[in-house]
């Protein structure tokens, strides 16, 4: 039994490559979001034309990035969103309720101080991770029904 799963959310820090690196050996395919920032932004203008009106600008890019975002969420099997400390993360409550309305089986990867900001989101999490290496020990013991340690 593998798994397909989406990483989304914060793109600063490096908690994507920490799950990524810790889930070697681990039948798991891994799906992203584009994680370069200006390249995200600016998609939209670049392949569909200019925009004078920043809203626009934005709009086009998000549209794009959704295309992408969508397929990701769709095939995944787990859902992982991490919300960090540094930057609001919007996009990445979007994820977390697409998610949870596809009915797919939601980690939440959030800091403690997020808890209450973030209730309605992890009511609909299957778990609310601290740290991407539980993140890892999860997917492990959902593939083999091992506990760390």
């Amino acid at each position: 039994m593998g798994l397909t799963v989406y990483l989304s959310g914060e793109i600063h820090t490096d908690w994507r490559e920490r799950v990524i690196e810790g889930a070697e050996g681990l039948d798991v395919t891994f799906t992203v979001p584009v994680t370069d920032h200006a390249a995200s932004d600016d998609c939209g203008v670049t392949i569909l034309g200019a925009e004078p009106d920043k809203f626009w600008h934005d709009r086009k890019g998000a549209l794009v990035n959704a295309i992408r975002t969508r397929k990701g969420l769709e095939d995944a099997d787990v859902v992982v969103v991490r919300f960090g400390t540094q930057y609001k993360q919007w996009n990445a409550a979007f994820d977390a309720g697409f998610a949870a309305a596809l009915g797919k089986s939601l980690i939440v990867l959030q800091p403690p101080e997020h808890d209450h900001a973030l209730k309605e989101v992890n009511a609909a999490a299957m778990a609310v991770a601290r740290e991407p290496e539980e993140v890892v020990q999860i997917l492990r013991y959902v593939l083999t029904g091992t506990l760390p340690g």
